[in-house]
C-alpha cells in the first residue's frame, strides 16, 4: 500500500471512532478484546474493532551437497497487519464481520480478475440467525474447508500453517452458506454446514470465468463443546477438564474449475480462453484437547477430472492441476507457567506423473510463549524439509504476535 493510501484509512478509522464517541455508548476493553466496544444508544447496533499484527523473521540454510547446510538466507517480514469489525445490525441475529489486510503479504495475489489492484478484502459477510439452530452466511469469508486454515493465523500453535494448508486448502470465496447444528443426546453435538461459492477466490471483480464451487462439512463432537471455541483454536489454553474431541470432514466440488488448486493456484489460460476441469478435494480431520495436551490431525486428497491444461488442439499449456494426497500431524503440550512445546509432521505426494513433482516432508519442532493468551505471544520453530524438487533445507523461525 503506498503512503497516501495507508494515510487514508488511518484518517477513516480515526475519524469514523471519533464521530462515534458522540452519539454512541463506547464500553471500556482490556487487552485483547478489541480497541473499542460500541453499540448503539437505542441498542439497535454494535461494532466490535481490533487490531492485530505478526511480525517474522526467518532464516533458512539450503543443501549444498559438498558443504553441507550452507547459502544462509535471512529475511525480516510484517507477515500480517490487519483491522477487524465484527457485531450486530438491527438485531443480535443478524450478524456482520469486516476483516481488512494491510500487510504486502495479506494483499497479494493480484491478477487482472481482481482489478489489477491490492486486495484488501479478507472478510466482508452477514450472518442471520434465522430460524433456531440455522444460520445463513452471505458475503466473502472462508470456506467450510480444513480445520487448519479455518482456524485464524492468529491462533496457531505453530508460526504459521503446514504444507498440507498451503497445497489444499481452499481459502475465502464469494457466495452463500447455511449452517446448522443439533444435539444426539445430552452431549454429542453435530454441526453441518453447506457453501455455495464463485469458485475463483476472494475479491475477483470480473465475474465467474468457470461455474461455481460447493462444499459440504459435517462435524461430530461426541463430549459436547471444546470450551470458548477451543475445537478451532490451536493449543489447549482452556485446560480443557475432560477429553473433547471433533472429527471433521469436509467434500468439496469446483465445477469447470480454471484454477491449479480449485479456487487457488494459477489461471489454466489456453489458445480459446481458459482450460476447464472439475475439482474434487477431500479433508478428513480431527481435534483433540485434555489439560494442556493437543492433537490435530489433517488428510487433503485432491483429484481432477481433466488434470492437465489442453490447447484447442490438445496439446498441453504447460499448467495441470495439483492433484495428490496430504497428511499433517500436529501435537503440543501446554505447561502451567503457560510454555508451550509441539511437534509437527508433514507428508506432501502431488501425482508425479501428472505434476512432475517428488514427495515433500516437513518436521517442525516448536516452543511458544502465551503472554496473553493468543493476543500477545511468542513463538520459535525450527524445521527439517525435503523438498520437491529433491534438495534438503533447514528453516528458522521467530515470530511475535500483537493483537488488540
Amino acid at each position: 500500500m503506498n503512503s497516501k493510501r495507508f494515510a487514508l484509512v488511518g484518517f477513516f478509522f480515526i475519524f469514523t471512532c471519533t464521530q462515534l464517541s458522540y452519539s454512541q455508548e463506547i464500553t471500556p476493553t482490556n487487552f485483547g478484546n478489541g480497541l473499542l466496544n460500541i453499540v448503539g444508544k437505542d441498542s439497535t447496533w454494535s461494532m466490535k474493532v481490533g487490531a492485530r499484527m505478526q511480525l517474522l523473521s526467518s532464516f533458512s540454510w539450503a543443501d549444498t551437497g559438498k558443504n553441507g547446510f550452507a547459502d544462509p538466507q535471512q529475511d525480516f517480514l510484517v507477515r500480517r497487519a490487519r483491522l477487524k469489525f465484527n457485531g450486530f445490525a438491527y438485531s443480535p441475529k443478524l450478524e456482520y464481520k469486516i476483516e481488512l489486510g494491510l500487510s504486502n503479504r495479506d494483499m497479494s495475489g493480484t491478477s487482472e480478475f481482481t482489478g489489477n489492484t491490492p486486495r484488501y478484502i479478507l472478510d466482508a459477510v452477514v450472518i442471520w440467525n434465522f430460524y433456531q439452530n440455522f444460520e445463513l452466511w452471505f458475503g466473502q469469508t472462508k470456506l467450510p474447508g480444513n480445520i487448519e486454515r479455518v482456524i485464524s493465523s492468529g491462533n496457531l500453535q505453530q508460526v504459521d500453517r503446514s504444507l498440507l494448508n498451503g497445497k489444499f486448502n481452499i481459502d475465502r470465496d464469494m457466495g452463500f452458506q447455511l449452517r446448522h447444528h443439533f444435539y444426539l443426546g445430552k452431549t454429542f453435538l453435530v454441526r453441518e454446514k453447506f457453501a455455495f461459492s464463485q469458485g475463483e477466490g476472494r475479491n475477483v471483480t470480473q465475474g465467474n470465468l468457470g461455474g461455481h464451487q460447493y462444499t459440504s462439512r459435517i462435524e461430530l463432537l461426541p463430549f459436547g463443546n471444546f470450551i470458548k471455541k477451543g475445537d478451532y483454536k490451536a493449543a489447549d489454553l482452556n485446560r480443557e477438564q475432560t477429553p473433547k474431541l471433533m472429527f471433521g470432514a469436509t467434500y468439496d466440488l469446483n465445477n469447470d474449475a480454471v484454477k491449479t488448486r480449485s479456487n487457488m493456484g494459477l489461471y489454466m489460460s489456453n489458445d480459446i480462453g481458459f482450460h476447464q476441469t472439475n475439482i474434487y478435494t477431500l479433508f478428513l480431520d480431527l481435534m483433540f484437547k485434555y489439560n494442556g495436551f493437543s492433537f490435530m490431525g489433517e488428510y487433503a486428497h485432491r483429484e481432477a477430472s481433466a488434470p492437465i491444461a489442453l490447447n484447442s488442439d490438445n496439446t498441453p499449456t504447460g499448467e495441470v492441476v495439483q492433484v495428490g494426497n496430504g497428511l499433517n500431524l500436529q501435537s503440543g503440550y501446554l505447561f502451567k507457567n503457560n510454555w508451550e512445546v509441539s511437534a509437527r509432521f508433514t507428508d506432501i505426494e502431488l501425482d508425479r506423473e501428472i505434476t512432475g513433482k517428488n514427495p515433500e516432508k516437513q518436521y517442525t519442532l516448536g516452543v511458544s510463549k502465551y503472554i496473553v493468551g493468543h493476543k500477545l505471544k511468542v513463538q520459535t520453530d525450527f524445521s527439517y524439509l525435503n523438498l520437491d524438487n529433491g534438495s534438503d533445507e533447514l528453516m528458522y523461525r521467530l515470530q511475535v504476535d500483537v493483537h488488540f
